[in-house]
């Protein structure tokens, strides 16, 4: 049996921020991790071949905070290897590339005339009132807001095509704090009077890793050991022995750990199950396929979205664009997002099948990568989107009113917390969490759950 002061299940930036902060303040702190190494979502994965190495990230992380302790934390953390980086977005859509955020000339040289009229109808609806917002859904959300027009070409299929549902059984909520323009009225005043106060429109300055966001949990993980916390890797949680308001145990397959208290960022609907309660929460999964390629540039864009709900990715990223490590010298590489449930036929989908797929897409898309391929590689990971269907918010508060009864248990983290949140706010559930064990009683439980979880766009306030 390992005893300790702090048990933490789960190595990725918000288990080991937490372990930073409970070892700095004189805990005994053990760290649990599943995989073989830190990082969870927040890994890079390397492809070797001939000599050189590409590298690609779990998904498109970059770092954007509004918060300056943390930023100097990054900072420390990470020195000299921690670089700025601007973004740069396209959509891609029937054979037409839109600009991002709009941009009044590209929208009237590119758009068709049937899609300009069609939005200009819906603008003058929205304008005269004759539309009200309407939140009870994500299509209702975004059909109220942008029109019909909008929505049948760009939110409606990328929407369908991320979650895998009809955007009528996705929540509002998942509009409100991704949506950067509030409705056509603000496109339109931006557009025309480009008045900078009349849109929220997403940080293009970030922060970013020299060799991919992988290196972060990695730094941290020598201070947290530095510190005299404790890794053990390939240990997954497999059970808990609890009574009513506490956990006793916690076994992996070769260990048994018992703790003052727990700190858990697994899957909010896994926590709960192994508990005692099934949730009935869901998560999306994605598939990265990871091609290597023998040009300097793919494109000029950090990431093009993929509109079209015929074609499988919805979001090409070009890694180098971010830091030029991230591929050989004079060499590039892009990762395709691919939406999927773990299980599904695109998860088990043989590499050469879906790199066949993908080749034949992205010819569609003008893209012609045939004789400039070094090699390729695929991975997944399952938990990558919280599915915040229509019933997610009332399921989600059950599942918190359930764990909430064992006294030694705080759930934090993007997957913990069951939240779409970007890195710094994952970063800084971990913090809360162990304040709150060194009985900082200005953060409950449930200001943990709901840390950032305000009806604005967040990625726009940035210290960084």
């Amino acid at each position: 049996m390992q005893k300790c002061d702090v048990l933490i299940i789960g190595g990725g930036v918000a288990g080991l921020m937490a372990g930073i902060e409970l070892a700095r303040n004189g805990k005994k702190v053990i760290l649990l991790e599943k995989e073989g190494v830190v990082g969870g979502q927040c890994k890079t994965e390397e492809l070797y071949t001939n000599g050189e190495t590409y590298r690609f990230d779990y998904g498109g992380h970059r770092f954007i905070t509004n918060n300056e302790v943390l930023l100097s934390f990054v900072e420390e953390v990470l020195g000299d290897d921690l670089l700025f980086a601007q973004r740069s977005s396209v959509i891609l859509h029937q054979d037409r590339v839109y600009e991002y955020p709009l941009n009044l000339k590209n929208l009237f040289s590119v758009a068709p005339f049937k899609l300009l009229f069609g939005a200009s109808i819906d603008t003058l609806k929205i304008i005269f009132k004759m539309v009200n917002p309407d939140d009870s859904s994500f299509k209702s959300w975004i059909s109220s807001r942008f029109g019909k027009t909008l929505y049948d070409n760009f939110f409606g299929p990328y929407t369908k095509k991320l979650w895998g549902i009809e955007p009528d059984k996705l929540s509002a909520d998942w509009a409100g704090q991704r949506i950067s323009l509030l409705d056509l009225k603000d496109v339109a005043k931006k557009l025309l009077f480009k008045n900078k106060k009349t849109a929220r429109t997403y940080a293009k300055s970030y922060r970013y890793p020299k060799f991919g966001f992988g290196g972060l949990p990695k730094k941290m993980a020598k201070k947290f050991e530095a510190l005299g916390g404790e890794i053990f890797v390939n240990e997954g949680v497999e059970s808990f022995i609890y009574s009513d308001n506490k956990i006793e145990t916690v076994k992996t397959q070769t260990k048994s750990f018992h703790a003052q208290n727990i700190i858990s960022t697994m899957p909010l609907n896994e926590m709960s199950k192994q508990l005692g309660f099934e949730s009935g929460l869901k998560f999306r999964s994605l598939r990265f396929l990871c091609i290597g390629l023998d040009i300097e540039d793919f494109s000029p864009h950090t990431w093009q979205y993929v509109s079209d709900y015929d074609l499988l990715p919805t979001r090409i990223q070009e890694p180098k664009r971010r830091s030029e490590s991230m591929a050989p010298q004079g060499k590039s590489s892009i990762m395709l997002e691919i939406p999927c449930n773990k299980g599904d036929e695109i998860w088990d989908m043989n590499e050469d099948e879906l790199l066949a797929i993908v080749k034949k897409d992205l010819s569609r898309l003008k893209f012609d990568i045939e004789d400039k391929i070094v090699d390729y590689f695929s991975f997944t990971t399952e938990h990558a989107y919280t599915l915040m269907d229509i019933e997610y918010s009332e399921k989600r508060d059950k599942t918190i009113e359930y764990l909430n009864q064992f006294d030694n248990l705080i759930m934090a983290g993007r997957q913990g917390t069951f939240r779409y949140i970007f890195l710094d706010t994952a970063m800084e559930t971990g913090l809360m969490a162990a304040q709150k064990i060194l009985d900082d009683e200005s953060h409950s439980r449930l200001n943990i759950y709901n840390h950032r979880n305000e009806k604005t766009v967040i990625e726009t306030k940035s210290v960084a």
